[in-house]
């Protein structure tokens, strides 16, 4: 029997969501602890794999059991156990093929930039206090629909078939002192979402223009495009099927 869990998780103290040897990891910790209360080896699959030091409000994985749970008594179970910045908010029954990666239809990422030194958001935005042309970043925004090769945006050296992503919604939204960049798309490259906000952060503060832009897209050379920006203001909003 196939199992998805939904979890949330606040990155800062992890190695990203994928085990890795020698590295706390948000992956290991939800199977060492569905294992314990199982009674047998677990193993997840994720359908995201967040870099370090990124969070994720809704991160969904999959999981085998042969036998038929009791998911509400589980929630409560697996929570007591789980370090305090974990958390599972629902496991359900799916069909024994249904993959949590393959199956995802889209994901949603929000990058939070801090406007001013807030020491309640350490770690959880970026901290970026330069003055900014937001309106032209929503404009450049306009130029991410325009294209589906974004290979400019990718960690060089990544293994994949295509650096295709069709991409549904780009925009910032200003709150209160809060600069958020909301991005969704069908699928995302290695360190595409900290990429594009690098970029546009440089066509805010005047170093590029939004012809640049579309330049650098074309050019489909990481070297062209901005920094990556840090981790820590990376958000995993939603996974859809």
């Amino acid at each position: 029997m196939r199992y998805f869990i939904e979890c949330a998780y606040r990155g800062t103290n992890y190695c990203g969501w994928q085990i890795q040897n020698n590295a706390n990891t948000v992956q290991e910790e939800i199977e060492k602890a569905l294992s314990i209360l199982l009674k047998t080896t677990i193993e997840i699959t994720g359908s995201s794999r967040t870099d370090t030091g990124v969070h994720a409000v809704q991160q969904m994985a999959h999981f085998e059991v042969e036998h038929e749970l009791d998911t509400e008594k589980l929630v409560y179970r697996i929570n007591k156990i789980l370090p305090f910045d974990i958390s599972v908010n629902q496991f359900f029954k799916v069909a024994d093929d249904y993959h949590c990666r393959f199956e995802a239809t889209s994901r949603k990422y929000e990058y939070r930039i801090s406007r001013k030194k807030n020491p309640f958001q350490k770690g959880l935005c970026y901290n970026f206090n330069q003055k900014l042309h937001v309106e032209l970043m929503n404009e450049a925004c306009q130029i991410l629909f325009k294209h589906i090769d974004f290979e400019c945006f990718s960690k060089v050296n990544t293994q994949v078939f295509t650096f295709n992503c069709s991409i549904i919604e780009a925009r910032w939204e200003e709150k209160d002192d809060l600069l958020i960049f909301h991005i969704k798309a069908n699928r995302f490259l290695r360190g595409m979402v900290r990429a594009v906000v690098g970029t546009l952060l440089e066509i805010g503060s005047g170093k590029l223009s939004i012809i640049d832009f579309e330049q650098i897209i074309l050019s489909k050379n990481r070297k062209n495009a901005g920094r990556a920006v840090p981790a820590e203001g990376l958000f995993l909003m939603e996974v859809n099927y």
